[in-house]
This record gives structure tokens, C-alpha cells and sequence, in this order.
């Protein structure tokens, strides 16, 4: 296989930093992962030192970055909870201490390609990719390229206001999605209708599976908030697939009454869109890195 049939692709994440060399067909042909350091320079240093040990199995190939924050037209990184990366210019300074170009986008844009290109969503047209964990966010696909937008803030649904006299959103405004429909915003949420305080998301939705009211009351206005926010980006985009990624896609009323309250807020009264799961899992991001370089973005 040649040399330039490899891609390198990189999740820059809170705790650690994954780096994986793919081939052509998807194959992960290396993998290796390091902590996060604390500081920017840092950061820059040791992502740069994770490409070299990469293109020792791959010399030369293309390196995609997936980030927390989204990156507008000048490459200033904001709205990172990294927050040392914030009002940084990261793509300039990884390439210069990399020596070579660098594409990079947030994590959810990642996720959103990786399951577009060979994924639960490959083969439509328009993807609307999910990430819900400790946050919220999305990214857009269309006909495999990746839609940022000049402020790359394409997708952020996280940050729509769901209910202007909700919770305090770290954003600044209140009520966003995030704040809800987050893991933390689902035990926030459930603790108010005054449910055990030590109980983690999961607990909850094994609770209101085994009959727990509070927990079936929490679980169902979960649902209720979902299918109402997530129906507005589909009045917008109106996607062939979203798929689920983040450690609340494994929830599995999500597909089934999920989506009935997505269908009962939607502009349309047969709406037959999809909503899948990720394929690739945790994979998505550093999987969709790679894949940056032929996206035409």
C-alpha cells in the first residue's frame, strides 16, 4: 500500500489525546494514546510529538484534528472547555510545530464525518451527527463534506435556548439545550423533581425502567425535551440520518419514544427520517480526523 493511501487522525480531548493511522479502507493500522498536559504549549507539544511517533508507521501522511471548541475562519479556537486552547490561534501554531498543513475541526463535526464516510450514516446525503455526553453538540454533513460555516458554529444546537426560565448554561444564557438534555443536565434535572443525588444517568434510566416514579417522571421529560429540540433542527436541515454518538446515545428509549416526540414536533406530518446509533462508538472522533482530508472541506 502507498504511503500516501494513509491518513493520520488525532482527538484532542480533555484527559487525552488519541492518535491513529487508517488506511484507505478505514483499517486502523496504529493507535496510541497520552494524557492530556496541562497549558497550551504544552498541548502544542504534545500533540506535535504524537504526529512524529505516527508518520514513523505512515511517513508523510495527512493529519486531521478534532478538538473541543469550534474554530472560526482566522483558526481562533472559543467556546472550548479546554479553556486554555480559547482565543488561540491552534491550527497555525500545530502546524508550525508539526512542519506540515493540518485540518481541524470540533469533536462533533468529526463524529458527524466519521459516520458519514463509513459509519451507521454512510451512503445518505445529509447527516446530522449528534455527540451527547457531558455536553451537547452537533455536526452536519452534506454529500460528505463537512458544513462549518465562517464562525464554525454549524450545528451547535446545544446552544439553542430550550426554555429561557431553564438552568444557567455556562454559555451565559439560560435554558439551552445543553442544560437539559447533557449528562449532567439529565441528574440536574432529576435531582429538582427531588431524586437521589447519587444517582448517575444510567441509574436513572435503570430506575425508570424498574418503575421509580421520580425516575420515570425525569426520563420522560428528558424525552419531551429532546424531541422538541432536536424536531427544530430538523425543520432547518431536514436530514436523511442523525446519529446518536456520546455516552447518552446508549439509551435506548431514545429510538423508540425519542423519536415519536422527534415525529410529534417536526413540520411535517409523515416525517420518516432515520436516527441511528454511531458505529464506531468512541472511534468516531479520531476515525473522523483522519477522514478530514478527503472531505473537501
Amino acid at each position: 500500500m502507498e504511503e500516501q493511501d494513509r491518513r493520520i487522525g488525532i482527538d484532542l480531548g480533555g484527559t487525552k489525546i488519541e492518535g491513529v493511522v487508517i488506511d484507505v479502507r478505514g483499517a486502523i493500522l496504529s493507535r496510541e494514546r497520552v494524557a492530556t498536559p496541562a497549558g497550551y504549549a504544552a498541548i502544542v507539544a504534545s500533540v506535535a510529538e504524537l504526529v512524529r511517533r505516527l508518520w514513523q508507521a505512515a511517513p508523510g501522511a495527512s493529519v486531521g484534528i478534532g478538538g473541543p471548541g469550534a474554530s472560526d475562519a482566522a483558526g481562533l479556537i472559543y467556546n472550548s472547555n479546554t479553556v486554555c486552547l480559547n482565543a488561540r490561534p491552534l491550527r497555525a501554531d500545530l502546524e508550525a510545530a508539526i512542519g506540515a498543513p493540518v485540518r481541524l475541526i470540533n469533536d462533533a463535526n468529526c463524529l458527524a464525518l466519521s459516520e458519514a464516510t463509513d459509519g451507521a450514516a454512510a451512503g445518505a446525503a445529509v447527516v446530522f451527527g449528534v455527540i451527547m455526553g457531558t455536553g451537547i453538540g452537533g455536526g452536519i454533513i452534506v454529500h460528505g463534506r463537512v458544513l462549518t460555516g465562517p464562525h464554525g458554529i454549524a450545528g451547535e444546537w446545544g446552544h439553542n435556548v430550550l426554555e429561557s426560565d431553564g438552568p444557567p448554561c455556562y454559555c451565559g444564557r439560560t435554558g439551552c439545550v445543553e442544560t437539559f438534555l447533557s449528562g449532567p443536565g439529565m441528574k440536574a434535572d432529576y435531582m429538582r423533581l427531588g431524586g437521589d443525588t447519587g444517582r448517575e444517568p444510567p441509574a436513572i434510566v435503570a430506575a425508570a425502567r424498574a418503575g421509580d416514579a421520580t425516575a420515570e417522571l425525569a426520563l420522560d421529560r428528558y424525552l419531551e425535551r429532546f424531541g422538541r429540540a432536536l424536531a427544530t433542527v430538523v425543520n432547518i436541515l431536514d436530514p436523511d440520518c442523525i446519529v446518536l454518538g456520546g455516552g447518552l446515545s446508549h439509551v435506548d428509549e431514545l429510538y423508540t419514544e425519542g423519536i415519536e416526540r422527534v415525529r410529534r414536533y417536526v413540520f411535517h406530518p409523515r416525517w420518516n427520517g432515520s436516527m441511528v446509533r454511531s458505529r464506531w462508538g468512541d472511534s468516531s472522533g479520531v476515525r473522523g480526523a483522519a477522514w478530514l482530508w478527503t472531505s473537501d472541506r
